[in-house]
């Protein structure tokens, strides 16, 4: 049996990278919705509870994965920071 090589480990990288953006963007599809939903309720972008509640989340499926809970919640923080800069200019564009 022939033993991974770098080239190997990368290909397998690249193709989680695939799956991960189709599912950023599919979360950013549903972040339109919700940016819609905000505007005519006059609700703000930015709801620290339920930021919060979400990164508690991912910190506890990284423990459950295996995964280190401070580098998920990192990653995650930019995630939301990033929909919420998205659903302002959504926002913003549809006022």
């Amino acid at each position: 049996m022939k033993p991974d090589t770098l080239a190997d480990y990368r290909a397998e990288i690249d193709a989680l990278d695939t799956e991960i953006v189709a599912l950023i963007a599919q979360r950013f599809g549903i972040a339109s919705r919700v940016a819609e939903l905000k505007r005519t309720e006059g609700l703000p972008v930015r709801m620290p509870e339920r930021i919060n509640e979400v990164l508690d989340r991912v910190a506890d499926l990284a423990m459950q994965n295996g995964t280190e809970p401070e580098a998920i919640r990192a990653i995650y923080t930019t995630v939301i920071e990033t929909t919420c800069l998205f659903e302002e200019a959504r926002i913003t564009k549809s006022a």
